[in-house]
């Protein structure tokens, strides 16, 4: 999935960052930069976005195992990070790491990444785009949750009205861009179109509408979706939730 191969390669890069910390005895540019990484990309982007395949996809679904795989590698990398620095700390992770390795992890080279983490259809541009007009969406919904309009995100429904690049960007993600902002619905439209409904944000050339969604909540996956109950055996669940329980499960590219 391109979001497990973006913030793999992320890792890969900061990696290079940290290693030539080390060579330079920069040791404070490597807390810094392992921090902001654990608290920006990973805790306030990534984790939070693979929720949703974590809990509703098919267990052994190739989406599942494809974010599982990127914790894994990051994991790996990470503990080697920081081994000189938190020692102890790092030892007990190494020891509760799966699959077979030797007993310290003070012994070991640097994480080596796969070369297929690199690469997709989403450039890196791309996704610092997504990631900008994702925190004027966080923005705009946190104002309707203290209104006690939506509960949460997933309460939502927003439409995003841009041009140009960062149009392009965001429509890469096609029908997932849902995903990537926690929604139940993301839809694209040009900036001309954009109503007195739609708020203006810090990001250039991007207007934000968003509402509390109409449709029925699926229980599973606690998004609001028309075609929930369209399944006789199912009728709390969605389409893509009866996919994932009974059928082969859904198939994610993009988050």
């Amino acid at each position: 999935v391109e979001l497990d191969r973006w913030i793999v390669g992320e890792a890969q890069r900061l990696q290079e960052e940290v290693v030539q910390a080390y060579r330079d005895y920069n040791f404070h540019l490597i807390y810094q930069k392992v921090t902001q990484f654990c608290v920006v990309e990973l805790g306030g982007f990534y984790l939070d976005v693979i929720k949703d395949r974590q809990y509703t996809c098919k267990t052994d679904s190739p989406a599942r195992r494809s974010c599982q795989t990127a914790i894994h590698q990051i994991a790996e990398a990470m503990v080697r990070w920081l081994a000189p620095i938190l020692s102890f700390t790092a030892q007990e992770a190494w020891e509760h790491l799966p699959g077979e390795r030797d007993e310290f992890v003070f012994t070991q080279h640097w994480h080596r990444f796969p070369e297929a983490a690199v690469g997709g259809r989403l450039t890196e541009a791309d996704w610092r785009r997504l990631l900008a007009a994702r925190g004027e969406v966080s923005r705009v919904l946190e104002g309707m949750r203290k209104a006690g309009e939506i509960g949460s995100s997933l309460d939502a429904e927003v439409t995003l009205y841009c041009d140009g690049e960062l149009r392009d960007s965001l429509a890469k993600l096609e029908d997932e861009l849902r995903f990537a902002l926690i929604t139940s619905y993301a839809g694209l439209k040009p900036l001309a179109e954009a109503g007195g409904e739609a708020v203006e944000t810090e990001v250039a050339g991007l207007k934000v509408a968003a509402a509390a969604s109409a449709h029925p909540k699926c229980v599973r996956c606690w998004h609001h979706r028309e075609d929930v109950g369209s399944h006789p055996d199912h009728p709390e669940l969605c389409g893509r939730c009866v996919e994932n329980v009974e059928g082969r499960g859904e198939e994610r590219r993009f988050a």
